[in-house]
């Protein structure tokens, strides 16, 4: 009798325990999973967000550095347009702009930048994350007035975000 209980107890696990402890491992890794992904998109539209606040601060800086004036870029009929990656002459030409813009879009995970300026104003809109936490809005959007707020079109008029949806 003594020699049965040792032999039962050096067995190890059965294969029905390992497969219960397997699939308990798995649950458990598929809700950490999604938390990551949802924190991942928070902290990418956080990062967004962060960004246009930057460009904002730089345009002001811009402004009184360049004889009161943003200088104009468009699509060529006064409308939005992607924002450049290189040349000169306008607030968006700026090299910490251009690089804010760029990490902003980097953030909302190769999405699109719309940009537009006349002389006296500015906007610029980024595509939000794919999986934000609200997705009340599309593009968040910054501009001259001081305007910092989430909004559903990219087609920025008067150089202005235009109508706000939700706020930063």
């Amino acid at each position: 009798m003594i020699m049965e209980i040792t032999s039962r107890s050096s067995r190890g696990f059965t294969l029905i325990e390992l497969l219960v402890v397997i699939a308990i491992i798995g649950i458990l890794s598929s809700v950490v999973l999604a938390s990551l992904n949802s924190a991942r998109s928070k902290g990418n539209d956080a990062g967004v967000k962060a960004n246009l606040s930057s460009v904002s601060t730089q345009a002001e800086l811009y402004l009184s550095d360049n004889s009161n004036s943003y200088g104009i870029f468009n699509n060529g009929s006064s409308g939005a347009a992607a924002c450049p990656t290189s040349g000169s002459g306008t607030v968006f030409h700026n090299a910490t702009i251009m690089n804010a813009i760029a990490a902003a879009l980097t953030d909302s995970s190769g999405g699109t930048a719309m940009c537009l300026s006349t002389n006296f104003a500015y906007a610029v809109a980024v595509s939000r994350p794919v999986g934000a936490a609200s997705t009340t809005s599309t593009y968040w959007c910054t501009d001259s007035t001081g305007s910092r707020c989430g909004v559903d079109s990219n087609a920025l008029t008067n150089a202005s975000c235009g109508t706000c949806v939700t706020t930063q």
